[in-house]
């Protein structure tokens, strides 16, 4: 994921009823504009910009069905930017603990050979 998708992605999950909107689409796949817009004290018209953020940050897709758009939530940003971070964060603490691993099974080596000296 290049750096502006990634700064469109997190623009969109800055505001809060964006997440909501998201959650909402998590609960109700398929969601139209109308009821998503009763769950929400603005316009259908601020309810249809913010929609618009989330689908140009690639989190939503949208459907026309005759006069109603349906609304489905699109994961997959959300999944790179975690296996983007969670990969290299897992692979540091991997390293770190077993680090510290080899140092503690070090010094309890250490210390049964004092003893037994």
């Amino acid at each position: 994921m290049d750096d502006d998708r990634t700064d469109a992605l997190f623009a969109a999950l800055a505001h809060r009823d964006r997440r909501r909107m998201l959650d909402l689409l998590l609960q109700a796949p398929g969601m139209t504009v109308k009821a998503m817009a009763s769950h929400f004290p603005m316009s259908r018209i601020a309810v249809m910009k913010h929609l618009k953020v989330l689908e140009e940050a690639g989190l939503l897709q949208s459907e026309k069905v005759g006069r109603a758009r349906h609304l489905f939530l699109d994961p997959t940003p959300l999944q790179a930017v975690y296996d983007r971070w969670t990969t290299e964060l897992s692979a540091f603490w991997a390293s770190r603990m077993a680090d510290l691993k080899a140092r503690v099974e070090a010094r309890i080596h250490d210390a049964k050979n004092n003893r037994h000296a």
